[in-house]
């Protein structure tokens, strides 16, 4: 899938499976700061502007339904099967063709999972908190494929040259883990510099998912492709989508 407006997931997943993050501008109508393909209504932008971004995605990506939305609250809740009532969850599976997963970010991580025989696909929303919680291992666990035969790709997030964090974050990764202190560069007093995608790597690593692709791209940094609040505090969301075509 080629267009302006969206940056596919770049990984070797069954041809029945499609994952892409929408990008800041290429499509949309949102005006500043939210310029201007923002799906996130919670944002602060004018809801009926975001309610048309939406159908524009629908409509220009050809989606076979509605995307499944939630609820995020930076916690390790999954849903199976989610509906159109917006579940509070950050993570989400599905194992029916044409039910598509939705993860908003602006700075955390969406991860996105698929089965090798394509019967399965899931998406989680991975800050900080949420990483650190384990939604990634819940993720992997509450779906029915085998870890082994799960493949993963992290889509863009806060990245490890510009993402800036406290004592607190530190600690509750290194708690978990003491390997943990590896993704972590010291900055000034109290302060380190956190790399989400070698935490993340490491947390599926241990849960027998070994194969990961992304993790090369910085939100903060790019302004031109991705929203950041880190970097603008009021802005828009990207929606990182997956589905299953029916298989051949």
């Amino acid at each position: 899938m080629n267009d302006a407006a969206i940056l596919p997931a770049d990984w070797p997943a069954p041809q029945n499976v499609c994952a892409f993050t929408t990008l800041r501008h290429g499509a949309g109508a949102s005006l500043p700061p939210f310029d201007t393909f923002n799906l996130g209504l919670r944002s602060g932008d004018d809801v009926q502007t975001v309610a048309r971004n939406r159908v524009e995605l629908i409509e220009r990506f050809a989606l076979p339904s509605a995307p499944r939305w939630l609820h995020q609250v930076h916690g390790t809740t999954v849903v199976a099967e989610p509906g159109f009532d917006e579940p509070e969850a950050d993570a989400a599976i599905t194992r029916t063709p044409g039910t598509v997963l939705a993860i908003l970010t602006a700075d955390c991580m969406p991860v996105v999972f698929a089965a090798d025989d394509g019967s399965e696909v899931g998406a989680a929303h991975a800050g900080w908190r949420g990483l650190a919680g384990g939604v990634l291992e819940a993720t992997v666990a509450a779906m029915q494929t085998p870890s082994a035969d799960i493949v993963a790709w992290l889509g863009p997030a806060a990245g490890p040259q510009a993402y800036e964090i406290g004592q607190e974050v530190l600690d509750a990764f290194v708690a978990h883990d003491p390997r943990a202190a590896s993704a972590f560069a010291a900055t000034r007093p109290g302060h380190w510099r956190i790399d989400l995608y070698a935490l993340a790597r490491q947390r599926l690593a241990d849960a027998g998912v070994g194969r990961v692709f992304g993790g090369d791209l910085c939100t903060i940094t790019d302004p031109q492709r991705f929203f950041s609040h880190r970097r603008d505090q009021r802005t828009g969301r990207m929606a990182t989508l997956a589905w299953l075509r029916p298989l051949q």
